[in-house]
């Protein structure tokens, strides 16, 4: 009940709009709540590379993937094991995420299923420069997690969030700012995050790189972080980067792959206290 609340919320402008055609070439361009939204835009079309980190901010009709996280801290070890589906309906997105969490240290070692995760996302402003050039996409989403009372999950949280995804000729950024809150037991019990991702890439197609079976590489490069803003550390930043790269395929039939792969590497020193270094890979299924 409550994502399909926020879902309502937060989209009413995408749910009042129709749904936009690549094909549209009027010059009203402009459709949705205040004509807001831009017939013109490529929002929702694959020209921005899947995130690995950052929470994924474009229309997906169809996907479905599996990420594997893996970093190091000294003799710490964590692995997170990610499978995840979204479906798009009209201009908005809906996801499921379910992860597989394994915290090894000398000490002990925690493991389970970890939080599951409900999210919504739809774009409410659109804006398109007359040469097609610039394109920017800004929208709302929410994300409510789900405890499974495992050793890994014990609080529920709420994240509303804003984001921007841009693309400027071949260069795309995605931009995602959200406000967590937990709910629970424990000392994380009403804890309160600021977090924030951008996703920076650069899209070489197969005229410019012909690899075999490829359509289009995309060096990635992320930047994810976030600031307690209560409880024992209020101001604490803890940032990490990632970078690495996007190898969209050739379809087969109806589905492509998007494979990719990153290292994972700390930026300040409070993200240097928990990942030393890591490694991720990620294998989407475009449908």
């Amino acid at each position: 009940m409550l994502v399909s609340f926020l879902a309502t919320f937060i989209c009413l402008p995408a749910l009042l709009a129709e749904e936009p055609t690549a094909s549209a070439t009027t010059p009203d361009s402009r459709y949705g709540l205040f004509d807001w939204l831009d017939h013109r835009s490529e929002y929702g079309q694959g020209v921005l590379p899947e995130p690995f980190l950052v929470d994924d901010s474009d229309l997906e009709p169809g996907e479905a993937r599996l990420d594997w996280l893996h970093t190091g801290a000294g003799p710490r070890r964590n692995d997170a094991v990610t499978a995840e589906v979204e479906k798009g309906f009209g201009l908005l997105t809906l996801e499921l995420e379910v992860p597989y969490e394994r915290d090894a240290s000398p000490d002990e070692t925690l493991q389970g299923i970890g939080t599951i995760n409900l999210g919504a996302r739809c774009p409410f402003y659109q804006f398109v420069s007359a040469d097609g050039v610039v394109d920017s996409t800004f929208g709302a989403a929410a994300e409510a997690g789900i405890p499974t009372g495992s050793a890994v999950s014990q609080n529920a949280e709420l994240v509303p969030k804003i984001f921007n995804d841009l693309k400027a000729g071949q260069f795309t950024l995605q931009s995602v700012l959200g406000y967590s809150t937990l709910f629970g037991p424990g000392d994380n019990g009403g804890l309160q995050t600021f977090e924030y991702g951008f996703v920076f890439g650069y899209t070489i197609s197969r005229r410019a790189l012909p690899l075999p079976g490829v359509q289009e590489f995309i060096p990635v490069l992320e930047l994810v972080g976030e600031t307690e803003l209560n409880k024992d550390h209020p101001g604490r930043n803890r940032l990490l980067g990632n970078i690495g790269f996007r190898l969209n395929l050739k379809a087969i039939g109806p589905i492509q792959l998007r494979p990719g792969f990153g290292f994972v590497f700390p930026i300040n020193e409070a993200a240097h206290d928990d990942v030393h270094w890591g490694v991720v890979t990620s294998l989407v299924f475009q449908f």
